[in-house]
């Protein structure tokens, strides 16, 4: 696996904004009335993710330490005008039902979490992957809460009627019904022991950390995965050094072993001529 699609599963997969890290609760909870309207703010977030993480990484060494947190607030803000307009003009429907959560990604802390664990420290084609896979992860995720609330609560799946108005159970669809949906699918992580930042009793991960998201404070994965990778770098030297350290003594043994018979060889000549 390139690096590349790593960082692609690593965001949906491994390090799901969402289910995994509990990150984004603001826009989870509140645009996912339906599943259309997840889908779209999810792609929205998608969009200014890749952008504001190639942008970043690609001036990462421009941008002044002590302002780079205002800096990439600029550059996301400027990303999520941009998308704003193009929303308005060409989805309007979706903006309105987003309303005031579509200028709200510029605060949301999945965007700026990965400028500063991840594209303030890779190159441009590293982050904007990573953007990408944790873009996908936030959309898939808000789909699969908005369609069950939509299911559950209007009886249509992406706007389609399909259950009969009278087996509605309507609170899902209200501000409540994005609690009760979000912590069902939790429990149910949680059953399965699957890692999550509510459940202590994921079995560990290959992680620096141990995967232990219950105990975390803050996006630490590119330190984790650097730890780690620094672990695997000296096992493997001192592997390399240990099985030098066994040839050589093999080499040493073999040759005591051959100054040995040759002196025996020589002690018996030395009797024979005798």
């Amino acid at each position: 696996m390139n690096k590349c699609t790593e960082r692609i599963y690593n965001g949906i997969i491994k390090e799901n904004p969402t289910f995994i890290l509990m990150l984004g609760m603001c826009p989870t909870l509140a645009t996912t009335t339906s599943a259309i309207n997840g889908l779209g703010m999810g792609l929205s977030t998608t969009v200014v993710l890749m952008f504001s993480n190639l942008l970043i990484s690609a001036l990462r060494n421009i941008i002044p330490d002590r302002v780079r947190i205002p800096a990439f607030i600029v550059v996301v803000a400027s990303l999520v005008t941009i998308v704003q307009l193009l929303i308005q003009g060409y989805v309007p429907s979706l903006y309105d039902a987003l309303g005031i959560y579509i200028p709200l990604i510029v605060v949301n802390c999945i965007i700026l979490g990965r400028a500063e664990a991840y594209a303030s420290k890779n190159g441009p084609v590293e982050s904007f992957f990573d953007g990408v896979g944790m873009g996908l992860g936030f959309t898939c995720a808000l789909t699969i809460i908005g369609m069950c609330r939509e299911f559950l609560g209007a009886g249509a799946f992406f706007g389609n009627t399909i259950i009969p108005e009278n087996y509605h159970i309507s609170i899902l669809v209200l501000a409540p019904g994005a609690f009760f949906v979000l912590s069902a699918l939790t429990a149910i992580q949680n059953k399965l022991k699957l890692p999550s930042a509510t459940n202590g009793d994921a079995p560990a991960s290959a992680l620096a950390c141990g995967g232990d998201c219950l105990s975390c404070h803050g996006c630490a994965s590119m330190t984790n995965h650097a730890v780690l990778a620094e672990k695997k770098a000296e096992a493997a030297a001192a592997a390399a050094a240990a099985k030098k350290a066994a040839a050589e003594k093999a080499l040493a043994a073999k040759k005591a072993a051959e100054e040995a018979k040759a002196a025996a060889a020589a002690a018996a000549g030395k009797e024979g001529s005798e």
